[in-house]
């Protein structure tokens, strides 16, 4: 291990607790991954620098509350290379899937019209188009993968409204071309929405470049805290977009039979905002733009050669961060229960995402994926607690 890295790893708290008395081998990173001891000050900061209610008081503490949210949503934006203006606070990405299926998809998909879905999405950028479309009577297509895990867009029909896809699949860990998609869909006059929550740790994002229509990520996958996330829209189509939920926060002026709504991204954010999230989502955004990412395409490999090396079968051929398997006729649950025993934590399951499985022909899955604090440590960890699972099973 480096230097570098074993000061990385001294900045994250939680990975110097032992699990069942070993050294943690934190291999679930997309799931959720682990909170540095800058981000959990920041909110800790805020329950005491700014525990008013934003925007709903003229007192120091509202107003402190206010400026920390407003400079927060700054700070998440510049990171994604977007205009505050256009990046609307909530609480993850499926949070802001929904919004977009509910305030751009009621206003326009309508019977006869197509949305197009990768067949790797995650639950949360899946149901959400299946209910719009069996609402709207729309069609919803799938777009297949190849064996590698890569998503062959077909040509699209006349009436397709949007296409939706994860720009890096939970589970493949394969990463979409988000440029190249963009351009195809705008040929045929449909919009792109992008699942960025398995990216933005990993990949430079800049949404201009990218060339989407929305793009949607949370902070617990990127090093933040749980219950706060983004949508990221084009200005244009944010202005066109009713709310989804309404209340207060929202609005410039009630009356008994009518309410005025506020501008964007005001509009789409009812309720009391998560101050605290909000301001750790800033502080992660700070962190992640400072760390050095230059080692994970190494450990990623290390990842697959010693997964491989167990007598594990790989499902797709993995790009970044993450990596599913089977090993032998073992259910994935047995693999994780004796990966924690030796200090090692995995996902397992279908990982939210049922129909990728499907097409690789299995029900389940055991998934180890990396972070900026992992190591080849923690990679050779995982190949002893497969040689257990194999010894265990023999």
């Amino acid at each position: 291990m480096t230097a570098d890295l074993a000061a990385r790893r001294r900045e994250f708290p939680a990975l110097a607790a032992p699990v069942h008395g070993r050294r943690l081998a934190y291999l679930d990173s997309a799931a959720t991954s682990l909170m540095p001891r800058a981000v959990i000050d920041a909110v800790a900061r805020a329950a005491v620098q700014a525990p008013g209610s934003p925007n709903r008081g003229v007192h120091a503490l509202a107003e402190a509350a206010t400026v920390a949210l407003d400079d927060a949503r700054a700070v998440v934006a510049h990171g994604i290379g977007a205009r505050p203006r256009d990046l609307v606070l909530t609480s993850g990405t499926t949070a802001a899937v929904n919004l977009v299926a509910q305030a751009w998809g009621r206003a326009n998909v309508t019977t006869g019209d197509t949305i197009v879905v990768s067949e790797l999405e995650h639950h949360s950028n899946l149901i959400p188009w299946q209910e719009l479309c069996a609402e709207r009577g729309a069609r919803l297509a799938v777009a297949p993968v190849d064996d590698a895990g890569r998503i062959q867009l077909p040509a699209l029909a006349a009436r397709t409204k949007l296409v939706a896809v994860a720009h890096v699949s939970n589970v493949l860990g394969t990463i979409a071309p988000i440029a190249e998609l963009a351009a195809r869909v705008h040929a045929a006059g449909a919009l792109l929405f992008v699942d960025g929550a398995q990216a933005v740790a990993h990949l430079p994002v800049d949404v201009a470049a990218l060339g989407c229509d929305f793009y949607a990520f949370s902070a617990h996958k990127m090093y933040g805290p749980p219950g706060i996330g983004a949508l990221w829209a084009r200005g244009e189509l944010l202005d066109a977009m009713a709310p989804w939920q309404t209340g207060g926060g929202m609005v410039t002026s009630v009356a008994l039979s009518s309410a005025q709504f506020r501008e964007p991204p005001h509009r789409f954010e009812a309720g009391t905002p998560n101050t605290p999230g909000a301001i750790g989502f800033a502080e992660a955004t700070r962190f992640l733009a400072a760390v050095d990412r230059s080692d994970e395409s190494r450990v990623h490999a290390a990842l697959i050669d010693a997964i491989t090396g167990a007598g594990g079968t790989i499902i797709g051929r993995p790009e970044c961060a993450v990596v599913s398997f089977t090993l032998a006729d073992i259910h994935p649950h047995d693999i994780a229960t004796i990966a924690d025993g030796e200090g090692v934590a995995l996902r397992s399951g279908h990982h939210c995402a049922q129909p990728i499985h499907t097409r690789f022909g299995v029900a389940a899955s055991a998934r180890a994926s990396i972070a900026c604090y992992s190591g080849t440590d923690d990679v050779e960890q995982l190949a002893r607690a497969l040689a257990r699972v194999r010894e265990v099973f023999r």
